[in-house]
């Protein structure tokens, strides 16, 4: 079985540096890690400026269906660039609708649709706090894999946790900036205000939670025998 990966930057495969200026240090989405991480297959369509619109119009969802086989998993996630069209692509109106088809056409081949919400964006306020930067379309998200029984992976949730967690110096290293930093090189004006694109260490968080959503779905552990019974055994 394959899994493909249809989203934006943050899920798309490296450029090797070239956007960073370091080819020590590449800009990644997790969908770049997720193959050592998984026995199936990893077919990686993603691409950089992405929305539920353009990806259809540019060929890349043709790149997906193409190759897509009865039994194969959708990894599906957008909302970065949708939002910065709020006309066209509402979060409850062509967002929601878009991704509706994706998750119709997936079905209508033969494979299982999964939805992703957005990796928050790294913006800490003044006070300490994560900034929300993704307004309705992680909840449009929520409700649309609700209301039609798609799994969901919420990587908005997920990512607010890890750089919560990490705390604001931390989690820079997660980014090409930070990493930048920490190993003494340059970074300039443009590279230091992003907060969105992954290094791999960021890359690799995000992809391992991805892996593990996905065994979960899978039920692939399921048959484990509970410790709680093992213990209970042994101390009974």
């Amino acid at each position: 079985m394959t899994i493909h990966l249809a989203g934006d930057s943050t899920v798309a495969p490296t450029d090797h540096g070239a956007t960073s200026g370091h080819a020590a240090i590449p800009l990644l989405g997790w969908g770049d890690e997720l193959a050592a991480l998984v026995v199936d297959d990893v077919y990686n369509c993603a691409v950089g400026g992405a929305t539920t619109q353009t990806f259809r119009e540019e060929g890349h969802w043709a790149r997906v269906t193409d190759a897509l086989r009865p039994g194969d998993t959708v990894v599906i996630q957008f909302g970065h660039n949708d939002q910065k069209h709020p006309e066209e692509l509402a979060a409850d109106g062509g967002y929601r609708r878009r991704l509706a088809e994706l998750v119709a056409e997936v079905r209508d081949g033969g494979g299982r649709p999964v939805l992703a919400t957005s990796v928050e964006r790294r913006s800490f306020a003044d006070d300490g706090s994560l900034r929300w930067s993704h307004g309705a379309y992680p909840a449009t998200v929520r409700a649309l894999a609700a209301e039609q029984d798609v799994p969901l992976i919420d990587l908005t949730v997920f990512t607010r946790w890890l750089y919560t967690w990490l705390g604001e110096e931390a989690s820079a290293a997660l980014f090409p900036h930070g990493a930048a930093a920490a190993a003494g090189l340059p970074v300039d004006e443009s590279l230091a205000q992003d907060n969105t694109h992954f290094t791999t260490a960021g890359a690799r968080y995000v992809a391992q939670f991805v892996a593990e959503t996905l065994a979960s779905i899978d039920g692939v552990h399921d048959a484990e025998v509970p410790a709680g019974i093992a213990i209970a055994a042994r101390t009974g």
